[in-house]
């Protein structure tokens, strides 16, 4: 297979030659119809795309045909290229999902289909779009693992072209690249994907640690190619005297590894082990294990850095033996050494399944690898809230795994960090539910315990009848395998326990954030709300929050906004029976019976636009705002000390003034923090009034800046922009 960094830098200069480049590496492994069938599709594309131009200015075609290529790199089958071509016509042409099938068939309409986004579905946040088109492709995924191949290859095309996008969608998409596509590219195993989509993203998100690398490793290119080189000739010269046919080569690691072991374990560029690395490919698994031998012979090797990934093979099926040497003048390196089908599958995964004509319906391991997605979807269904399948996708596809073993030898792969209560659900639901505790190499280890490779581990259960989980244990387990597990033992065998912890829940939070309603409008209200989360009724509703299928906090600003709508529509139906007088001041407030009021935002809440506000008449100061939820605002006004002077308040939906607003950024102390910070709200044009910061000794700051904006919404962006600097831990408003 050419490497696809070498394909990166191949730019085609029309749709033509792009298209001769696709049928050059096809014909071969294709039939005549198929090759007809790719033309076609090609034909059908094309004047779909007609006229329909990339932010680069080359006509759209040019992605579908690049996005086929790198296909074919892989060596997927015809189906799979003839999808990449006509993948973006449903969506963005008039072609429709219909008229591809009755063209290519159900197939290929099917594979097209799983490629596309939602699209049209409204939804509340960016958030839950994501999420939701994650959710679509894992279901597709699911009954055609060619979706997501073509998807990868897909976004791999938009990041190389990622330059003619503006900053911040450019960031948006880098950081859904290093977070969802480059975990399941390495959950498929296929490495040059994962790695190459990596470095992109970190090469947008954070430019100048990415040059550093890359001069760091130019700084070093002669010497390190000299090191490789001889270090190689060397291996190879010993090994062939113990097994024929070897192949040994030298690499080097990719820039996000070597990116997050210097900026994620502050590590200097030394200290990194595993730049380099020599790479032996053997005939038989004997061999592997024989050339093993003579490299521990030939060099030193450092303590704790072998691992056998042939007997215990990774989750996405890759083997290998891997440990790291010293070489001449100390410098240390990794070998690798695998078998050819062990090599084969570490560079294509999946992808060998068609190159290596296997196909679709492929062998029970090709099974076992796709189980992961079944887990994935059980887990999001088992959830109402559809943004839980981003954060599964975060913690359960991460690349670093611990392998633990039970007293009887059994080894389990677990995500780092992992808990022995995930370790007890890895074994059986039954063994997690009935857990009392846990022993690990032999003493007993608290519940959150995070287990370690090589461990261990065995858990401690009761034949209690009745005896089940906790629910601090969603608060400590780490796998979505452990979290949908517990929540249906919860779902299962606690109901009405689920039903009175949801119920108390929502009145918690009512009161915390002043939603107060009669009951008949609280009942109406809570089931609009449980209509809402597709629950068949408001038990199930209170049901769900009770076992952790959903998530109140989450949902409490659309709820806040629903109340502040409904208190407003009821409160133009006072107008109308009623009327009062209305007078807006110039800073967009409306208050009402009071003509030329004066009128001071209260500085112990600053109040914003969007907030749901209050008035207090004050004694010769006019009248002063407050949140709603402000802690000097009475929860019952009627009990107030003086309720006569409490009044109604709301913004001027018209109202375009400007407001200041301080916020508190609580950050783990580093050098360029504040930089950051006003390099951020520079790039969003935000007018920063003040800025100060307190040092504490745990290693955190506080920071509080002081920032000009139009409203609730507005600040919302700003937040979670600043939320995004490294260091960050949390924002709050602060009333000054």
């Amino acid at each position: 297979m050419k490497d696809f960094r070498e394909q990166a830098g191949q730019t085609f200069t029309s749709p033509e030659e792009a298209l001769d480049a696709l049928i050059t590496l096809i014909e071969p492994v294709v039939s005549p119809e198929e090759l007809t069938a790719v033309r076609s599709a090609y034909a059908i594309a094309s004047k779909a795309h007609a006229g329909q131009k990339r932010l680069s200015g080359e006509p759209y075609i040019m992605h579908p045909l690049n996005v086929a290529v790198i296909l074919a790199q892989l060596g997927m089958d015809a189906a799979s290229v003839i999808a990449a071509i006509l993948h973006d016509t449903v969506e963005d042409t008039a072609l429709t999902i219909e008229e591809v099938q009755a063209q290519f068939g159900e197939t290929i309409a099917e594979l097209v289909d799983g490629v596309t986004k939602i699209g049209k579905v409204p939804l509340a946040t960016r958030e839950e779009q994501q999420a939701e088109n994650i959710r679509k492709m894992l279901l597709a995924m699911s009954r055609d693992i060619r979706v997501i191949i073509i998807k990868l290859a897909d976004r791999l095309h938009n990041m190389r072209t990622l330059m003619f996008k503006p900053e911040n969608r450019r960031r948006e998409i880098a950081q859904e690249t290093l977070e969802i596509y480059a975990p399941i590219a390495h959950r498929l195993g296929i490495r040059p994907i994962k790695e190459e989509l990596e470095d992109l993203s970190i090469s947008y998100l954070d430019a100048v640690a990415y040059k550093e690398i890359e001069e760091a490793l130019e700084r070093q290119s002669q010497s390190r190619n000299e090191f490789l080189e001889e270090t190689r000739a060397k291996i190879e010269e010993r090994i062939r005297t113990v097994v024929k046919d070897a192949q040994v080569s030298g690499r080097i690691k990719s820039v996000h590894g070597i990116y997050r072991k210097m900026y994620m374990q502050n590590k200097n560029f030394d200290e990194i082990y595993d730049i380099y690395a020599v790479r032996i490919i053997v005939d038989s698994v004997i061999d592997c294990y024989n050339c093993l031998g003579v490299i521990h012979d030939m060099f030193k090797p450092i303590p704790g850095r072998f691992k056998d990934y042939i007997s215990t093979p990774k989750p996405n099926m890759y083997q290998s033996l891997h440990t790291t040497v010293l070489g001449k003048e100390g410098i240390p390196f990794e070998v690798q050494i695998r078998t050819w089908e062990m090599h084969h599958t570490a560079e294509y995964g999946i992808a060998a399944h068609w190159k290596y004509k296997l196909g679709i319906n492929g062998t029970q391991k090709f099974e076992e690898r796709l189980a992961w997605i079944r887990q994935l979807l059980e887990s999001q269904s088992d959830s109402e809230n559809v943004e839980d399948i981003v954060t599964t996708i975060k913690s359960d596809l991460v690349p670093e795994e611990v392998f633990v073993f039970t007293p009887r030898g059994d080894v389990f792969n677990l995500p780092m960090g992992a808990t022995v209560i995930d370790f007890a659900y890895a074994i059986h639901s039954a063994v997690g539910n009935k857990m009392v505790g846990a022993k690990v190499d032999g003493r007993i280890v608290p519940i959150d315990y995070q287990v370690k490779t090589g461990e261990i581990v065995e858990i401690l259960t009761s034949a209690q009848q009745g005896k089940g989980p906790s629910r601090d244990w969603l608060k400590i387990v780490k796998t979505s395998q452990a979290r949908t597990k517990i929540r249906q033992w919860f779902k299962r065998e606690r109901r009405d326990e689920n039903i009175e912890e949801g119920r108390g829940e929502v009145e918690r939070e009512f009161r915390r954030h002043f939603i107060h309603l009669s009951p008949p409008e609280y009942e109406a209200f809570i089931a609009k709300i449980a209509e809402h989360q597709h629950c068949k009724n408001v038990e199930d509703f209170y049901a769900a929050i009770g076992y952790g299928g959903i998530s109140l906090i989450r949902l409490m600003p659309k709820i806040k906004d629903d109340y502040q709508k409904m208190l407003k529509t009821e409160q133009q139906v006072i107008a109308v029976t009623q009327p009062k007088k209305r007078t807006r001041t110039k800073d967009g407030v409306v208050v009402e019976g009071i003509d030329n009021c004066l009128v001071k935002f209260s500085r112990c809440c600053n109040p914003l636009p969007g907030d749901e506000i209050i008035g207090f008449i004050t004694r010769g100061h006019g009248v002063s705002i407050h949140t709603r939820s402000c802690t000097n605002v009475p929860a019952d006004l009627s009990k107030a000390g003086e309720p006569d002077r409490w009044i109604v308040a709301y913004w001027d939906t018209n109202v375009r003034e400007e407001f200041k607003c301080t916020l508190q950024i609580v950050c783990l102390t580093r050098i360029g923090l504040l930089a950051d910070i006003s390099g951020t709200l520079a790039n969003m044009h935000i007018m920063i009034t003040d800025i100060n910061t307190r040092n504490s000794k745990d290693g955190r700051s506080s920071v509080f800046v002081t920032v000009t904006v139009n409203g609730v919404e507005h600040l919302n962006s700003v937040v979670a922009k600043l939320s995004r600097i490294d260091g960050v831990l949390s924002i709050e408003r602060s009333g000054v």
